[in-house]
């Protein structure tokens, strides 16, 4: 069986579930949704945990190279010693995203924090063995940590590509759209205030569309939240910290309506938006620009 078998595999192991749920549950209630929001990247405008494992990542793969010319041992045990710090933050962010993700990435992301936890540990234990003199059990422990780091960023690297965690499923519903204008109806058929369904023309299916109308205006946005797709014309219309907001119903994510940013987590991808215009009091929408 190939490396993505076995993952998938592992992806369907509903048994880990026991375990999984209450870290999950801890996770949540631990962060308050500030810090969670800056732990997805909200402020950043797409997730920050892949951006943070850089740096332990960078550093590890480093201290291997210079692990093998002797004189430059010192450096390395430098730079081990800061993707150690830096992994700290990186899996804090991967915590918060972890925790409210789907069923089969939680379960993957369950053995990509075991892996990384264990990586973890064995560099600090070649820092405290570099610091004792045990120079070649410290490197030893380090080539292991090394080893163990990369089969877990197999692991975390088959959780966004093969399973979409922290890709917008916003932008992937909006390429099935036409390019062209769409008619979405008469604009007196919209509710005041509150999100409606509507369909946009797609080149083989109808695309879901969340229509939100505040007087005359209207703001049109694809209808799966980017987050996990949840379905954005259920959701609602509040205030999140000062700005109107559409929030979906599933995870509370909540998308500017002026601009399409994400206001709050989980989302940290802002939600595809369509231009609008009016033709004869009928609503019309199409993808923007840099989308067509």
């Amino acid at each position: 069986m190939s490396l993505m078998g076995i993952l998938d595999r592992v992806a369907d192991a509903a048994a880990l579930d026991k375990v999984i749920d209450p870290a999950r549950r801890a996770v949540q209630a631990a962060l308050p949704q500030p810090v969670k929001d800056f732990l997805h990247g909200t402020w950043l405008g797409h997730p920050v945990h892949p951006v943070l494992v850089h740096v332990p990542v960078g550093t590890w793969v480093s201290a291997g190279l210079l692990d093998l010319y002797p004189p430059f041992r010192r450096a390395a045990t430098v730079l081990i010693g800061t993707g150690v710090a830096a992994a700290v933050p990186a899996s804090l962010s991967g915590a918060a995203d972890w925790s409210e993700q789907d069923v089969g990435v939680r379960r993957l992301g369950a053995l990509h924090a075991a892996a990384n936890t264990a990586a973890l540990g064995l560099y600090v234990g070649s820092l405290m063995a570099r610091k004792r003199g045990r120079g070649a059990l410290g490197l030893v422990l380090s080539y292991a940590g090394l080893g163990v780091a990369s089969g877990s960023a197999a692991v975390g690297g088959h959780m966004s590509y093969a399973q979409s965690s922290g890709a917008s499923h916003a932008t992937t519903a909006a390429r099935a759209l036409s390019k062209d204008w769409m008619d979405l109806g008469p604009l007196d058929d919209l509710p005041e205030g509150r999100p409606a369904l509507r369909t946009g023309k797609g080149s083989s299916v109808a695309v879901p569309l969340a229509v939100v109308r505040r007087g005359a205006r209207v703001d049109v946005f694809v209808g799966a939240c980017s987050h996990l797709s949840g379905p954005l014309h259920e959701g609602k219309v509040e205030d999140v910290h000062g700005h109107a907001c559409l929030v979906c119903p599933w995870h509370g994510s909540a998308f500017d309506l002026d601009s399409g940013t994400s206001r709050r987590g989980p989302a940290a991808n802002g939600q595809e938006k369509l231009e609008v215009r009016m033709e004869a009091g009928r609503v019309m929408a199409r993808l923007p620009a840099r989308s067509r």
